[in-house]
């Protein structure tokens, strides 16, 4: 299954939540393939080891037509992650939006998936629409959407739905998409009220599981780990763990056991 983590606001955890959830699905024994699809790199750089070059990224991909299996980087922990390099701004100048590129990310992982049919992909989007995150919503199976809890996420996600309706359409499919609450603080009036306000205007597409702020998720990117290694009897570890356990309950990322 594929699962593309997109908002159009910055900081709501994204790549924590891609970089997170694939330590959780590799911990449960199906380790992923990681797709970072943003420009800035950022999950790219927490794996701490990547090759520099533009050839060896994502960007030849779409540059160079190399096949999406010979830019994979083994991620200890993780599984597998195909890295970003900043080329990839170039991609909405170069190829423009016609149906050709925007299909170009799905054709490439229904390829790759002949040669691993059981294993989920994660892909990290960049915070802005444009021929990347076209590409990623495209090719998804499930869209989650972090929201943070605070009042400007809330409009984040009313422009995503907005986006939606608008490609639905060309797509001629629903995409099913799952609203995430991070950066979830109980102790604050306003994380109970932008939950509800998720809630009612979102109803069952908001995920009962909330990313709770938690210093273990907030430090663990800048020591290059998840945060699992870093410390899993976190509050943000089990918060990881009950994501992908509530992923798999709705049948996003069903987890097989040997």
């Amino acid at each position: 299954m594929r699962i593309a983590i997109f908002n159009q606001k910055g900081g709501v955890g994204k790549t924590t939540t891609a970089l997170n959830l694939g330590a959780a699905l590799h911990r449960s024994g199906n380790a992923p393939l990681l797709i970072d699809l943003d420009p800035q790199g950022h999950l790219s750089s927490i794996h701490g080891n990547i090759p520099l070059a533009s050839d060896k990224s994502l960007f030849a991909f779409f540059q160079d037509q190399q096949p999406l299996q010979s830019l994979e980087v083994a991620w200890e922990h993780i599984g597998q992650l195909i890295p970003a390099h900043q080329q990839l701004i170039k991609v909405d100048s170069i190829f423009g939006k016609g149906p050709a590129v925007l299909n170009k990310l799905r054709l490439g992982l229904d390829a790759l998936e002949a040669a691993h049919p059981d294993r989920h992909c994660l892909i990290d989007c960049c915070p802005y629409i444009g021929v990347l995150a076209l590409n990623a919503i495209f090719a998804c199976d499930t869209l989650l959407i972090p929201v943070s809890t605070d009042y400007l996420s809330l409009q984040a996600a009313e422009h995503i739905t907005r986006t939606l309706q608008v490609l639905e359409p060309v797509m001629k499919r629903r995409v099913n998409r799952l609203y995430l609450l991070t950066r979830f603080d109980r102790r604050r009036r306003m994380s109970e009220d932008v939950r509800q306000r998720l809630c009612e205007r979102y109803g069952d597409d908001v995920l009962d599981v909330a990313i709770s702020e938690n210093v273990t998720v907030a430090e663990s990117p800048s020591l290059q780990q998840d945060v699992f290694r870093h410390n899993a009897s976190s509050t943000g570890a089990h918060d990881y763990r009950s994501l992908l356990a509530e992923l798999a309950e709705r049948g996003c990322l069903p987890i097989t056991t040997s």
